[in-house]
């Protein structure tokens, strides 16, 4: 962190006139570095979170969730069975942007470290399906970001043809994901309200004693649109053994028509994460970056155990396939966990208006290419055809997505720990006591493993 906490909790009291503060702390212990951020706790017992941008692209994420916390009304807030963070206020310091909101106690756990059965799984998907019940309303109100199915379609299209334009995806990916945008019986959803950014670590908990680890927060709301439902679950590629669970309380909960092809796509945007991160190192010529997204889609394309996407796919065989291909890529240097009270995929190009009041532009582009359009009389744009294939780096290179550096070490590690638990499988014989039913069992299981998040909780 580059600023103390007593600096920045300093500054909640321009956010917050009145405010007194009484002490600072560190936010988190072990943060990704993007943010300078602290805890202020105040003469009236409120503990504030403060956050500071380091650079344009976190300022533009700051800018983007305190819109959509301001859109988040007390009848919307109602809606919800858990609490989002309130807005206190933003504050500058000195360059920097910084945003004040209410602290939410709990604590994270990673996806891989989510259990099955009762308790955080099926929370999780209850949890996700409250957000999709909310009314579009809340979204159009604060004219944030709103995808058809079309739309969406549309958006990935774009983005395979982009990958594929490298030359670093193997073809076996994509024509499988061409065959998947194209499947007409995949995007016959209904759009929804949706975090589009919403990841494991995105979920506070607390142990109830009778219930299990149960959601009582989410953070990460500066994705907030109306879009795919099947991108808040996405990240269930990486929580295999309690990604069953998810989807079934999701699917018993949310008030909505069946979608059949909701895992299907889930899994799709999964695998595409790897394409953006190609598409996004691609953009900045960083050849780090493009050769560690090329390694895993290597990987990946190995590791399929189907050549398709289909409905019909049955889970089994579809959801671990690109956990089970990651499995296959070689173990990096070490680094951090983040269980962090930030999240790192965001869409701030198409959430984030500068208040300098500079026009906001569809493909959330920056200025870089500006000087080869040329604006017709009809408000449209003539580009030159080396302009035009610049202006289409910016605008996929763009989208969201979140850092993938550190997702092989994960996956290696997951991979030897499932090996382990499969050799104790074998030598298992006892049966189970039928004194004890297999829902018990699993509770208990899952408080024992997050048991030692107790000590993570979000500070």
């Amino acid at each position: 962190m580059g600023r103390s906490p007593f600096t920045l909790a300093a500054a909640v009291t321009a956010a917050l006139p009145g405010a007194e503060v009484t002490g600072a702390r560190p936010l988190t212990a072990d943060g990704d570095g993007r943010f300078d951020s602290a805890v202020a706790s105040l003469a009236d017992g409120r503990e504030l979170a403060i956050r500071v941008a380091d650079d344009d692209e976190t300022a533009r994420e700051l800018a983007a969730e305190a819109l959509a916390l301001r859109a988040l009304t007390a009848g919307a807030r109602a809606m919800l069975p858990f609490a989002a963070p309130e807005y206190i206020g933003e504050t500058r310091l000195g360059d920097a942007r910084a945003l004040v909101t209410e602290l939410l106690p709990g604590f994270q756990i990673e996806a891989a470290l989510v259990p099955a059965g009762r308790g955080a799984a099926e929370s999780m998907g209850s949890a996700i399906a409250a957000v999709h019940a909310l009314p579009t309303s809340v979204v159009r109100g604060a004219g944030l970001l709103m995808r058809s199915a079309q739309e969406s379609r549309d958006e990935l299209a774009r983005l395979i043809d982009t990958a594929a334009a490298t030359g670093r995806v193997p073809a076996r990916l994509t024509v499988r994901w061409r065959e998947a945008v194209a499947d007409d019986e995949l995007w016959r959803f209904e759009s929804t309200v949706v975090l589009g950014g919403v990841q494991a670590t995105s979920f506070l908990f607390r142990d109830d004693d009778e219930r299990g680890p149960e959601v009582t927060g989410l953070l990460g709301w500066h994705s907030l649109s109306v879009g795919d439902p099947a991108l808040d679950l996405s990240w269930l590629s990486a929580a295999p053994d309690a990604a069953g669970d998810v989807h079934a309380s999701y699917a018993r909960t949310v008030d909505r028509v069946p979608d059949p092809a909701l895992e299907v796509r889930a899994r799709l945007l999964a695998e595409l994460e790897f394409a953006r991160w190609l598409v996004h190192g691609d953009s900045l010529r960083r050849s780090d970056i493009v050769d560690d997204a090329a390694a895993l889609l290597e990987a990946l394309a190995d590791g399929l155990h189907a050549d398709d996407l289909t409905v019909a796919d049955s889970r089994g065989d579809g959801v671990d396939s690109a956990m089970d291909a990651l499995d296959r890529v070689p173990e990096p240097a070490a680094s951090s966990v983040d269980t962090s009270m930030q999240t790192d995929a965001y869409n701030p190009n198409e959430l984030w208006q500068d208040e300098s009041d500079e026009r906001s532009t569809d493909d959330g582009a920056d200025d870089t290419n500006a000087d080869a359009a040329i604006t017709d009389d009809d408000g449209t744009h003539d580009l030159t055809e080396a302009a035009s294939a610049a202006a289409h780096r910016m605008e996929v290179g763009g989208l969201e997505t979140e850092d993938l550096s550190d997702v092989r070490r994960g996956l290696a590690h997951d991979a030897t720990e499932r090996a382990d638990d499969d050799a104790r499988d074998s030598g298992r014989t006892a049966p189970h006591d039928d004194a004890t039913s297999p829902e018990d069992e699993a509770q208990r299981a899952a408080r024992a493993a997050l048991q030692r998040w107790r000590s993570s909780a979000s500070e």
